[in-house]
């Protein structure tokens, strides 16, 4: 009798334990904080951060951390990227981006579209194409690919026409027909909304023009089409090409292409830049 009742106390002691085990488990999962994974984002600049505070408000529940790293030119982000100081960067192009991969070999991947940001062309002295008077100057960005990229577009307006064979980088040198008989003064793509003052028109990129305070829709004189020969323009998210399947990383794209990100980009936007991944696909 002794014995089965010194059990008894055994097994109900055992039990107490078990449960008390099981209480300080469950405080514990209640109130321990959740694993935290940092990630380290390259930005050129600061005027897409409004947009990525969205992304990473919506994030952070999920324990992810977006730490931005902050460059001001387009070369650095690549750099970055391919020796490991920063996790991805989402502030380049397509074109941009894949040509640096490629002269660089740097194995770096894009894993998501964001954004594209058309070119537009505006005036403080007229108010539409017909009025761009013979000889009139127009500033365009120097940089290589933007300065095709503006002279794409102006062909398209009609106003010039470029040789074929230059595709979708053509330079001053490439155009065949100019009935008007346009000037180009090249500028700093930066200082091109502040060359309005001294020419009769500006391309302009499209944060360059919000950050001048231009309404691209309403303001501008033309706009860059939005069709198949944009997409080399579409800006991504890129990561190295090992960190391609990342599930972190796809979360966080996944929560850049939301509807809630669409809405930042156009309050913070207004038109000069749209979602990508509507119009191009996710990647």
């Amino acid at each position: 009798m002794r014995k089965k009742r010194r059990r008894n106390w055994i097994i109900a002691i055992v039990a107490l334990l078990i449960v008390a085990a099981g209480a300080i488990g469950l405080i514990y999962k209640r109130t321990a904080k959740p694993k935290t994974t940092t990630v380290r984002l390259g930005l050129v600049g600061t005027d897409s951060q409004p947009v990525w505070n969205n992304v990473k408000a919506r994030l952070k529940k999920q324990g992810i951390n977006i730490k931005y790293v902050v460059f001001d030119d387009y070369v650095q982000p690549d750099k970055a990227l391919k020796d490991g100081k920063i996790d991805m960067h989402s502030c380049l192009t397509k074109y941009y981006f894949e040509s640096y991969n490629k002269s660089q070999n740097a194995h770096l991947v894009s894993i998501g579209n964001t954004v594209i940001s058309p070119l537009g062309l505006y005036s403080k002295k007229y108010s539409s194409l017909k009025d761009l008077p013979d000889g009139a100057t127009i500033a365009i960005p120097n940089e290589p690919t933007t300065l095709g990229r503006g002279l794409n577009m102006l062909q398209s307006a009609g106003l010039i026409k470029v040789k074929k064979s230059s595709g979708i980088k053509p330079s001053l040198n490439d155009i065949t027909s100019n009935p008007k008989n346009l000037k180009f003064k090249e500028v700093d793509p930066a200082t091109a909304a502040r060359a309005l003052s001294s020419v009769d028109a500006s391309i302009i990129n499209g944060n360059y023009a919000v950050a001048a305070k231009l309404k691209p829709g309403k303001d501008s004189l033309y706009m860059e089409p939005i069709n198949k020969k944009a997409k080399p323009y579409v800006n991504i998210i890129a990561v190295q090409e090992k960190d391609k399947d990342n599930p972190v990383y796809k979360k966080v794209v996944k929560a850049y292409q939301t509807e809630e990100t669409k809405k930042a980009i156009q309050k913070t936007y207004k038109g000069a830049q749209k979602a990508a991944w509507d119009i191009y696909g996710t990647k």
